[in-house]
């Protein structure tokens, strides 16, 4: 309980200090607030489920994934471009689903760092904030192929937010608590 409270705590103080301006606060949802609030509960429990009923080899896809520390996003690390990308679903409806890559791009357009899944059927488009030298919020809204991409605060339901980490050189990830469909914990593996 201490540990979830102190991030709790990280959390709303890192946004505060990060985003001086309040624009993360005052976008954030409550109820999107309360899952990133929760999010090292939520990935502990997702990936214990995960770990107990997956296949050996999406166990070992999981593991390599979130290998790594949190490096930082230091001044001159430049993500723009284009990158292959999978969802991991964990916990919830089936203790673990490894989807394959797909392409993913991320894009500076004056305002931040905008991220937009680029191919399968669903996609998902959103921004970054800055929560600390090694920590990103990603507010983004989900929508499937063929639909006009939505935008966060459009549709509830569709909503996403995620707590993002750069876990190698060329790799991101991006952990999603609570989300709104099929799983406790979607992860969005980002590499180049």
């Amino acid at each position: 309980m201490r540990k979830i409270l102190f991030s709790l705590l990280a959390l709303t103080a890192a946004t505060s200090i990060a985003n001086a301006d309040g624009v993360l606060d005052k976008r954030l949802t409550p109820f999107d607030k309360e899952r990133l609030a929760k999010v090292e509960e939520t990935v502990a429990s997702a990936l214990a489920e995960a770990r107990a009923g997956g296949t050996k080899e999406d166990v070992t896809i999981l593991d390599t994934a979130l290998a790594g520390n949190a490096l930082p996003l230091a001044e001159g690390y430049d993500p723009n471009g284009t990158w292959k990308c999978r969802t991991i679903k964990a916990g919830g409806t089936l203790p673990l689903t490894v989807y394959p890559w797909f392409a993913c791009r991320i894009s500076e357009d004056g305002a931040g760092w905008q991220l937009e899944k680029l191919t399968g059927s669903q996609r998902t488009k959103g921004m970054f904030y800055t929560l600390s030298a090694t920590r990103l919020a990603y507010l983004g809204a989900g929508y499937v192929n063929g639909e006009k991409p939505r935008v966060y605060g459009q549709d509830a339901k569709e909503n996403q937010v995620a707590i993002v980490e750069r876990r190698a050189k060329n790799r991101l990830v991006f952990l999603f608590p609570a989300p709104q469909y099929e799983s406790k914990l979607d992860i969005l593996v980002m590499e180049r």
